[in-house]
Formats: structure tokens, C-alpha cells, sequence
């Protein structure tokens, strides 16, 4: 492939396969929905294929690192999920519920390659001097995937009905494997900074045990990982409120889709303006100052009105939206090569996981009190940055700086 075009199809690529996966949740939602008649069991298909995602990411790093061709392995998860949801919708209402559950946890194992998986190839086709512009191009498939996916899942299941609406999601992740396919091998391993990693043996168990010392040791990466992962607890606290919101604050449930959409915008717009002109600060400051004006924002939609509910969704973007670029310029500095593509999947299978398990705390409590919910979320959110101190960077190498 001429080099010219690698990078502008990684985006695409990847543009077009989270659109698919941000587009799969609420399709199965709306088919399990509509062909089991349960919300209980909706729900559940959802978190299963959601919560497996922390235990398949670490192996399906491990795998990608070891692959001479790691894109024609992501290209073969990709097709494991896309058959996945196509094999959930073919079980609802045929098979017991139980077993139509279990497809859906084994779909949920490969998510991450969709996320970490993927954005752990990037070094691969873009230059030293242009990574920072193509993480930053990167991020920005996220917000404009999850702006996307739930417009087109509910668009598709309005007009064609909800089935079909699984069935288009699965579509466009399948759509992505060519450009997978595509990438380019691997890099033999160079010099990365920080602490020398030592991997036990060459056995997956030990790149399993190497990558796990990895996070946990280096503080940079233990810091980013954690605030961002209670950033996405907050997150999914937030989705879990919207529909009250909708319901008490906008005169209708149904436009509380209305504030996701405005997170993704605000999300998308941040990364884009700096992209253009990036902030004066590392990425380590940009995670944990992101985090506090997370908390200051669902602290202000929780007594706010309409149009400063709408203002304070649209500022809780503007944040989420750099904090993503900040953690995946950490993770392209501090992770090895020969670890990359495990530390990627293992980050994003910890934050869906965090996510999943903020909205399944923030839906009882949200019945019982809505400002009660989101003052717990900002709390959550605004422990990201104490948290983020509270781990100690090394005092044995004081010369060496943070800044990218």
C-alpha cells in the first residue's frame, strides 16, 4: 500500500468500525427488547457484551504484540465480533436465553480490539514527527463514532425495525476488516523509556505477567489508567441519568438522548480545536485536570435548568474529549513495542468495565434521587485527581522529564 494513504484509511478504518460498535449497544438493546419483550434481558445481553471486555483485553493485546501481522489478527477479531452479534440476533426468541447470553459474553471477549486494539497499530503508520496529530485524529473517531452510532441504531430500528438494526451494525465493523487486513507488520522492537521491562519467558503467560508489571510499575501508566477509568465510571453514570433528565428537565424522556449527543459533539469539537493548537501542558496534567471539570460539570447538571443542563453536558465533553487523547499519548510514550497492543486492550477493557459498572450503580439511585446520582458521579469523577497523585512517581531518575 503507498504510504501516503496508510494513515487516512487507519482512520477511516477505524472510523467505520466504531461507528458499528457504538452503534451495537443500542441495537441490542432495541432487538433484545423487541424480540424478547424483557428490559431486564435487554439489559443484560448489553452488559455481558460489555463486562467481558476485561477479561478478554489483556490476552487479545498478548496476541496482537506476537503477531508478525498484527492487523490480519485484528482483522480476524473484528469478523469474531461482527459474527457475534449476528449470532446473538439469530438466538433471541430461538434459543434459551442463557445461551444466547453466553454468545453475547464471548462477542464482548474481542471488543477491545475495536478500541485499544486498534489505536495500538497507530505507531505502526504514522512517523515519529506526526504522531501527535494522528492520536489526536484518532481520538476523534471515538467522539464522532458514539455521535453516530446511537443516532443511526435508533434511525435504522424506526424504519427498517430493530433486528435490522443489529444487522447494520455488525455490517460496518465487518466493513473495517480489508483495512486491517492492510496494515503494515510489525516493527522490530527499539528502546522505549522507563524501567527495563523483563519478560519471564517467551511463553503468553509471561507477556501476560509482563504487561501486568508493566501498568502496575509505571506510574505514568497506573495514573492514566485509574483517573481515566473512574472518569468513565462517571461517564456511564451520566448515560444511566439522562433519560430522568430528559424526563424532568427537557419535558420528555426521549429527549434526554439529546445530552449524549451533545457530549459527543462537545467531544469531538475539543479534540478537533486541539488538534489545530494543542494545549501548553503534558498529557499526565490534561488527564487529571480533565477529570475535575468532569466533576464541576455533572455537579452543575445536577441543579441546573434547561439551558444550563445543556451547557453543563456540553463542558463534560469538552473535557472527555482531550482526557482520550491525553491517555493515548501516555500510553504510545510509556508502553514498550513489544507490550503495546496488550496495555491498549487491557486500558480499554478496564474503562468499558468502569463504565458498564457506573451506569449499573447510577440506575437505582437515579429512581430514588436524579440530583442525589449526579452529585455521586461528579464524587467519582472528581476522585480521579486525588487519585492521580496518590500514585508516587519514581524519585531515582529526577532528570528525566514527562513532557512528550
Amino acid at each position: 500500500m503507498d504510504k501516503r494513504y496508510i494513515l487516512p484509511l487507519f482512520v477511516a478504518g477505524a472510523l467505520v468500525a466504531r461507528t458499528g460498535d457504538e452503534m451495537s449497544g443500542p441495537a441490542l438493546l432495541l432487538a433484545g427488547y423487541a424480540l424478547t419483550g424483557s428490559t431486564a434481558g435487554a439489559s443484560a445481553l448489553l452488559a455481558g457484551i460489555t463486562v467481558a471486555a476485561v477479561v478478554g483485553g489483556p490476552v487479545l493485546g498478548a496476541l496482537l504484540d506476537r503477531a508478525g501481522r498484527p492487523g490480519r489478527m485484528l482483522a480476524g477479531s473484528l469478523v469474531l465480533y461482527a459474527v457475534g452479534l449476528g449470532a446473538v440476533l439469530l438466538g433471541l426468541g430461538r434459543l434459551p436465553f442463557a445461551v444466547t447470553l453466553l454468545i453475547a459474553v464471548s462477542a464482548g471477549l474481542v471488543a477491545p480490539a475495536l478500541s485499544g486494539g486498534w489505536t495500538a497499530q497507530l505507531p505502526g503508520v504514522a512517523p515519529p514527527d506526526r504522531l501527535q496529530r494522528a492520536n489526536s485524529s484518532d481520538a476523534m473517531t471515538f467522539g464522532a463514532a458514539s455521535l453516530a452510532g446511537p443516532a443511526l441504531a435508533g434511525a435504522v430500528a424506526e424504519v427498517l425495525g430493530a433486528p435490522t438494526a443489529l444487522v447494520v451494525s455488525a455490517v460496518l465493523v465487518g466493513a473495517a476488516v480489508p483495512v486491517a487486513w492492510t496494515l503494515p507488520a510489525a516493527r522490530p522492537p527499539a528502546a522505549s523509556p522507563g524501567p527495563r521491562v523483563r519478560v519471564r519467558d517467551g511463553t503468553l503467560r509471561g507477556d501476560l505477567a509482563a504487561g501486568a508489571a508493566t501498568m502496575v510499575n509505571r506510574p505514568a501508566l497506573a495514573r492514566a489508567t485509574l483517573t481515566s477509568t473512574l472518569s468513565c465510571a462517571a461517564q456511564g453514570m451520566l448515560a444511566a441519568c439522562v433519560v430522568p433528565l430528559g424526563e424532568h428537565v427537557l419535558g420528555g424522556a426521549g429527549r434526554g438522548a439529546v445530552l449524549l449527543t451533545c457530549v459527543a459533539v462537545a467531544a469531538l469539537t475539543a479534540n478537533a480545536v486541539l488538534a489545530r493548537w494543542p494545549l501548553p501542558f503534558t498529557p499526565d496534567t490534561i488527564v487529571w485536570a480533565a477529570a475535575l471539570v468532569q466533576a464541576a460539570a455533572l455537579v452543575l447538571a445536577a441543579r441546573a435548568g434547561p439551558t444550563l443542563l445543556l451547557g453543563a453536558v456540553l463542558l463534560a465533553g469538552a473535557a472527555e474529549g482531550p482526557q482520550l487523547t491525553a491517555v493515548f499519548a501516555v500510553r504510545h510514550r510509556e508502553s514498550p513495542p513489544r507490550l503495546r497492543g496488550q496495555i491498549f486492550t487491557t486500558g480499554a477493557g478496564v474503562k468499558l468495565t468502569g463504565y458498564a459498572l457506573g451506569a449499573a450503580v447510577a440506575g437505582p439511585a437515579a429512581t430514588r434521587s436524579l440530583p442525589g446520582a449526579l452529585f455521586l458521579a461528579a464524587g467519582v469523577a472528581a476522585l480521579g485527581a486525588p487519585a492521580f497523585f496518590a500514585i508516587r512517581p519514581p524519585t531515582s531518575h529526577p532528570r528525566r522529564s514527562t513532557r512528550t
